[in-house]
């Protein structure tokens, strides 16, 4: 009798810990860049929230965050190789880890931000290498040369996604000839899935999954196409060329821009709303009931985000726009129209993240972090701070977690207390 309560008690807890796993990826969980943190300060003292800790000893890089099983994970760039690391919730280094080899052209530093789920983590380096570790201890689980093992085809600026789970599959993105997009067992690393070829180059867009009428959707872009695939088996059911939309300006854009991609899109309610840089437009797409359709909707020439991202609040999509590579605008556009809201100058341009109603601006040239009412009537900043550490350009994405701010500039990443 008591060793059956015993095994009752401890398959209790199995399953518990089966449907309790902590996750944690690009943007926050849904990769939106949207938090739903509650009691956060909806305005700042004058010198900023308080700096809980600093780490200004890191390999350099621009991954965003991951926070999960009490612990801190990013990527970062050391001796031609990009590493993941770990510290712990006071900034203290726990370990790292090599996770491939590094893209060295133009802007070597990390730009992957490692997914976590329950004790595994997932990561991949600027050449392709992809990695699944033990979330706790850093114990290398499996290691797959994804551009080696498809014949990926890269940009100028090699691998930057951000690796995403849907069930048991690992989804990269390798492009080429030989396939487009592939599917990983989470488990073994071993493929699954891939799919045909549009005989394409990769973006650096980390895809979005979406669930919509009892079907796994992923949505991503290439280099050339808006992509929407069918997560159980890789068939690509529809595709449109991004590229190929024109502006009033175009032949005054820079060529390479519309191959150019680097923002996640945003999906509600079988629309599509994507963005590029270089003064390259922007676009909302319906899609069709059955997934295999792209019908334009609108496009937009004010809202032309480099790769600080985009959010949706309360039916206006919000983000910095690309003047040209050192400044830019804060925009807001309605999400029905892609009528221009407002167009202000802040800072320059730079990553955007959310959170009840409040958007967190990152200035990526001088590290000015600001407040600001998410409101389409004007950009209202309600509190700002610099931050105090660190070298390069501020290209990391902020991210939120139990009331506390992480901004992270090259070598440095600081915690600060808004809650």
């Amino acid at each position: 009798m008591r060793k059956n309560i015993y095994l009752g008690i401890t398959f209790f807890i199995l399953f518990i810990n089966a449907f309790s796993q902590e996750t944690s990826e690009w943007r926050g969980v849904g990769r939106t860049g949207v938090y739903h943190e509650t009691g956060l300060l909806k305005v700042w003292p004058e010198s900023g929230p308080q700096l809980l800790w600093s780490n200004d000893r890191l390999p350099s890089g621009y991954s965003s965050m991951s926070i999960a099983n009490n612990s801190i994970y990013l990527t970062g760039l050391k001796d031609g190789i990009d590493m993941l690391i770990t510290l712990d919730m006071n900034g203290q280094e726990k370990w790292q880890i090599p996770i491939g080899k590094a893209w060295m052209d133009s802007f070597s530093d990390s730009r992957s931000t490692p997914t976590v789920e329950g004790d595994r983590i997932y990561a991949s380096s600027g050449m392709g290498e992809i990695i699944c570790a033990d979330a706790n201890d850093g114990k290398l689980i499996w290691k797959v040369d994804g551009m080696k093992e498809f014949e990926g085809r890269t940009g100028s600026w090699g691998y930057s996604e951000s690796l995403l789970l849907v069930d048991n599959k690992v989804i990269f993105t390798p492009c080429g000839e030989k396939t487009t997009i592939v599917a990983l067992d989470k488990k073994t690393g071993e493929t699954i899935w891939q799919s045909k070829s549009l005989k394409d180059t990769c973006a650096y867009v980390s895809p979005l999954l979406v669930k919509e009428n009892g079907k796994d959707l992923i949505i991503t872009i290439t280099g050339t196409y808006l992509i929407v695939v069918d997560a159980s088996n890789g068939d690509i059911l529809s595709s449109v060329n991004y590229a190929g939309l024109k502006n009033e300006n175009s032949l005054k854009v820079w060529p390479g821009a519309p191959y150019t991609n680097t923002n996640t899109p945003i999906y509600k309610d079988y629309k599509i709303y994507i963005t590029g840089g270089y003064d390259h437009v922007g676009a909302l797409y319906a899609l069709s009931n059955d997934f295999k359709t792209l019908t334009l909707e609108w496009t937009d020439e004010t809202l032309d985000v480099h790769h600080g991202g985009i959010v949706l609040v309360n039916g206006y999509i919000y983000g910095s726009n690309w003047i040209n590579n050192r400044i830019g605008k804060w925009c807001c556009i309605d999400w029905n129209t892609g009528r221009t809201m407002f167009e202000k100058e802040w800072k320059t341009k730079g990553a955007i993240i959310a959170n009840d109603g409040m958007l967190y601006c990152y200035d990526e040239k001088n590290g000015t972090v600001g407040l600001v009412e998410a409101t389409p009537n004007d950009f209202k900043v309600v509190g700002s701070f610099q931050v105090p550490m660190g070298k390069g350009p501020c290209w990391s994405h902020p991210a939120i977690k139990d009331g506390v701010l992480y901004v992270r500039r090259g070598n440095a990443l600081m915690a600060y207390k808004i809650k």
